[in-house]
Protein backbone atom coordinates (compact mmCIF):
# COMPACT_ATOMS: atom_id res chain seq x y z
CA UNK A 1 0.00 0.00 0.00
CA UNK A 2 1.22 3.21 -1.19
CA UNK A 3 1.49 6.43 1.58
CA UNK A 4 -0.53 7.77 -0.67
CA UNK A 5 -3.59 4.93 -0.09
CA UNK A 6 -2.97 5.13 3.51
CA UNK A 7 -3.60 8.44 3.97
CA UNK A 8 -7.29 7.72 1.71
CA UNK A 9 -7.96 5.24 4.02
CA UNK A 10 -7.30 6.79 7.17
CA UNK A 11 -9.39 9.68 5.95
CA UNK A 12 -12.22 7.02 5.24
CA UNK A 13 -12.41 6.14 8.41
CA UNK A 14 -12.26 9.32 10.19
CA UNK A 15 -15.34 10.59 8.21
CA UNK A 16 -17.30 7.34 8.96
CA UNK A 17 -16.38 7.88 12.61
CA UNK A 18 -17.39 11.34 12.34
CA UNK A 19 -20.60 10.48 11.11
CA UNK A 20 -20.81 7.59 13.11
CA UNK A 21 -21.08 10.25 16.26
CA UNK A 22 -23.52 12.55 14.28
CA UNK A 23 -25.81 9.80 13.78
CA UNK A 24 -25.39 8.80 17.38
CA UNK A 25 -25.69 11.92 18.62
CA UNK A 26 -28.89 12.72 16.42
CA UNK A 27 -30.49 9.51 17.92
CA UNK A 28 -29.65 10.09 21.68
CA UNK A 29 -31.31 14.02 20.63
CA UNK A 30 -34.07 12.11 19.25
CA UNK A 31 -34.71 10.20 22.49
CA UNK A 32 -34.43 12.73 25.00
CA UNK A 33 -36.87 15.10 22.70
CA UNK A 34 -39.08 11.65 22.71
CA UNK A 35 -38.64 11.42 26.80
CA UNK A 36 -39.84 15.10 27.33
CA UNK A 37 -42.78 14.37 25.18
CA UNK A 38 -43.96 11.02 27.35
CA UNK A 39 -43.71 13.31 30.29
CA UNK A 40 -45.60 15.97 28.86
CA UNK A 41 -48.22 13.52 28.10
CA UNK A 42 -48.31 12.10 31.16
CA UNK A 43 -48.54 15.16 33.07
CA UNK A 44 -51.87 15.76 30.75
CA UNK A 45 -53.13 12.14 31.91
CA UNK A 46 -52.85 12.79 35.34
CA UNK A 47 -55.19 16.12 34.97
CA UNK A 48 -57.60 14.10 32.88
CA UNK A 49 -57.80 11.43 35.44
CA UNK A 50 -58.00 14.49 38.34
CA UNK A 51 -60.94 16.16 35.57
CA UNK A 52 -63.04 13.08 34.98
CA UNK A 53 -62.79 11.97 39.09
CA UNK A 54 -63.94 15.09 39.96
CA UNK A 55 -67.26 15.26 37.56
CA UNK A 56 -68.27 11.84 38.24
CA UNK A 57 -68.31 12.55 42.38
CA UNK A 58 -70.33 15.86 40.67
CA UNK A 59 -72.47 13.50 38.75
CA UNK A 60 -73.17 11.09 41.91
CA UNK A 61 -73.87 14.45 44.11
CA UNK A 62 -76.26 15.88 42.19
CA UNK A 63 -78.01 12.71 40.89
CA UNK A 64 -78.67 11.50 44.88
CA UNK A 65 -79.52 15.80 45.53
CA UNK A 66 -81.98 15.40 42.54
CA UNK A 67 -83.50 12.14 43.95
CA UNK A 68 -83.86 13.40 46.92
CA UNK A 69 -85.61 16.55 45.94
CA UNK A 70 -87.98 14.43 43.97
CA UNK A 71 -89.25 12.61 47.19
CA UNK A 72 -89.66 15.83 49.30
CA UNK A 73 -91.27 17.69 46.16
CA UNK A 74 -93.82 14.24 46.18
CA UNK A 75 -94.10 14.11 49.51
CA UNK A 76 -95.16 17.58 49.52
CA UNK A 77 -97.94 16.61 46.99
CA UNK A 78 -99.30 14.10 48.84
CA UNK A 79 -99.50 15.96 52.07
CA UNK A 80 -101.21 18.61 49.89
CA UNK A 81 -103.86 16.25 48.35
CA UNK A 82 -104.69 15.46 52.07
CA UNK A 83 -105.43 18.82 52.46
CA UNK A 84 -107.30 19.23 49.85
CA UNK A 85 -109.47 16.06 50.74
CA UNK A 86 -110.14 17.08 54.17
CA UNK A 87 -111.23 20.88 53.03
CA UNK A 88 -113.65 19.12 50.35
CA UNK A 89 -115.49 16.93 53.10
CA UNK A 90 -115.85 20.10 55.02
CA UNK A 91 -117.45 21.18 52.79
CA UNK A 92 -119.55 18.87 52.06
CA UNK A 93 -120.16 18.54 55.93
CA UNK A 94 -120.96 22.04 55.66
CA UNK A 95 -123.75 21.41 52.86
CA UNK A 96 -125.17 18.39 53.99
CA UNK A 97 -125.87 19.43 57.67
CA UNK A 98 -128.04 22.72 57.59
CA UNK A 99 -128.76 21.74 61.33
CA UNK A 100 -125.53 22.77 62.71
CA UNK A 101 -125.20 25.35 65.02
CA UNK A 102 -123.57 28.85 64.37
CA UNK A 103 -120.77 27.73 66.56
CA UNK A 104 -120.35 24.23 64.85
CA UNK A 105 -120.38 26.07 61.55
CA UNK A 106 -117.74 28.80 62.26
CA UNK A 107 -115.35 25.84 63.32
CA UNK A 108 -115.77 24.01 60.05
CA UNK A 109 -115.24 26.67 58.11
CA UNK A 110 -112.25 27.82 60.17
CA UNK A 111 -110.75 24.61 59.48
CA UNK A 112 -111.79 25.09 55.74
CA UNK A 113 -110.14 28.41 55.42
CA UNK A 114 -106.79 26.75 57.18
CA UNK A 115 -106.66 23.23 55.08
CA UNK A 116 -107.25 26.08 51.48
CA UNK A 117 -104.49 28.20 52.55
CA UNK A 118 -101.99 25.21 54.15
CA UNK A 119 -102.43 23.59 50.68
CA UNK A 120 -101.87 26.46 48.40
CA UNK A 121 -98.66 27.45 50.38
CA UNK A 122 -97.22 24.35 49.43
CA UNK A 123 -97.44 25.35 46.17
CA UNK A 124 -95.65 28.20 46.53
CA UNK A 125 -93.41 28.68 49.76
CA UNK A 126 -90.52 30.86 49.43
CA UNK A 127 -87.56 31.63 51.67
CA UNK A 128 -88.32 34.06 53.52
CA UNK A 129 -84.66 35.39 53.37
CA UNK A 130 -84.89 35.49 49.44
CA UNK A 131 -88.71 35.78 48.46
CA UNK A 132 -87.30 35.95 44.49
CA UNK A 133 -85.25 33.13 44.17
CA UNK A 134 -86.53 30.24 42.96
CA UNK A 135 -84.12 27.83 43.75
CA UNK A 136 -84.76 28.73 47.60
CA UNK A 137 -87.53 27.37 49.95
CA UNK A 138 -89.93 24.32 50.02
CA UNK A 139 -92.67 24.95 47.79
CA UNK A 140 -93.53 22.64 45.11
CA UNK A 141 -92.63 25.63 42.69
CA UNK A 142 -89.07 26.02 44.44
CA UNK A 143 -88.38 22.43 45.03
CA UNK A 144 -89.03 21.61 41.29
CA UNK A 145 -86.99 24.59 40.25
CA UNK A 146 -84.27 22.88 42.47
CA UNK A 147 -84.46 19.17 41.02
CA UNK A 148 -84.77 20.58 37.86
CA UNK A 149 -81.32 22.22 38.37
CA UNK A 150 -79.70 19.67 39.87
CA UNK A 151 -80.73 17.55 37.08
CA UNK A 152 -79.11 19.87 34.99
CA UNK A 153 -75.83 19.84 36.58
CA UNK A 154 -75.95 15.92 35.93
CA UNK A 155 -76.42 16.38 32.79
CA UNK A 156 -73.60 18.71 32.41
CA UNK A 157 -71.42 16.49 34.49
CA UNK A 158 -72.00 13.55 32.50
CA UNK A 159 -71.26 15.28 29.23
CA UNK A 160 -67.80 16.20 31.24
CA UNK A 161 -67.06 12.67 31.65
CA UNK A 162 -67.37 11.21 28.36
CA UNK A 163 -64.82 14.18 27.62
CA UNK A 164 -62.33 13.43 29.80
CA UNK A 165 -62.46 9.18 29.52
CA UNK A 166 -61.49 9.76 25.71
CA UNK A 167 -59.42 11.97 26.55
CA UNK A 168 -57.56 9.81 29.01
CA UNK A 169 -57.57 7.52 26.47
CA UNK A 170 -55.96 8.73 23.79
CA UNK A 171 -53.58 9.96 26.28
CA UNK A 172 -52.44 6.41 27.60
CA UNK A 173 -52.39 5.49 23.94
CA UNK A 174 -50.23 8.43 23.06
CA UNK A 175 -47.84 7.59 25.91
CA UNK A 176 -47.40 4.29 24.66
CA UNK A 177 -46.74 4.68 21.56
CA UNK A 178 -44.26 7.16 22.31
CA UNK A 179 -43.06 4.64 23.82
CA UNK A 180 -42.81 2.62 21.09
CA UNK A 181 -41.06 5.36 18.93
CA UNK A 182 -38.14 5.24 21.44
CA UNK A 183 -37.81 2.08 20.82
CA UNK A 184 -38.13 1.28 17.15
CA UNK A 185 -36.39 5.29 16.94
CA UNK A 186 -39.05 5.73 14.35
CA UNK A 187 -39.75 9.59 13.73
CA UNK A 188 -43.26 8.38 12.28
CA UNK A 189 -44.14 6.64 14.92
CA UNK A 190 -43.47 9.92 17.34
CA UNK A 191 -45.91 11.98 15.14
CA UNK A 192 -48.52 9.46 15.28
CA UNK A 193 -48.23 9.91 19.09
CA UNK A 194 -47.95 13.20 19.39
CA UNK A 195 -51.43 13.77 17.21
CA UNK A 196 -53.37 11.70 19.58
CA UNK A 197 -51.59 13.17 22.48
CA UNK A 198 -52.95 16.52 20.72
CA UNK A 199 -56.51 14.99 20.43
CA UNK A 200 -57.26 13.98 23.67
CA UNK A 201 -55.88 17.31 24.81
CA UNK A 202 -58.49 19.08 23.21
CA UNK A 203 -60.91 16.41 24.80
CA UNK A 204 -59.39 16.98 28.08
CA UNK A 205 -59.82 20.97 27.99
CA UNK A 206 -63.60 20.54 26.23
CA UNK A 207 -64.31 18.24 29.34
CA UNK A 208 -63.69 21.51 31.83
CA UNK A 209 -65.48 23.80 29.79
CA UNK A 210 -67.72 21.93 26.82
CA UNK A 211 -66.89 24.33 23.84
CA UNK A 212 -68.57 21.54 21.84
CA UNK A 213 -70.89 18.48 22.51
CA UNK A 214 -69.43 14.95 21.57
CA UNK A 215 -72.38 13.12 19.50
CA UNK A 216 -72.56 10.71 22.36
Amino acid sequence: MEATDAAELISEIREEMREDRAEQASDDRFRNVTALVIAIMAVLLAIATLGGGNVGEDMIHNNIKASDTWAFFQAKNVRQTSYRLAADEMQTLLATSPSLSPEARAQVEAKIAKYTETAARYDDEPDPAAPNDPMRGEGKKQLSAQARSYEQARERAGQQDANFDYSGVLLQIAIVMGSVAILANSRKVLWFAVAMAMTGTVLMVNGFYLFFHLPL
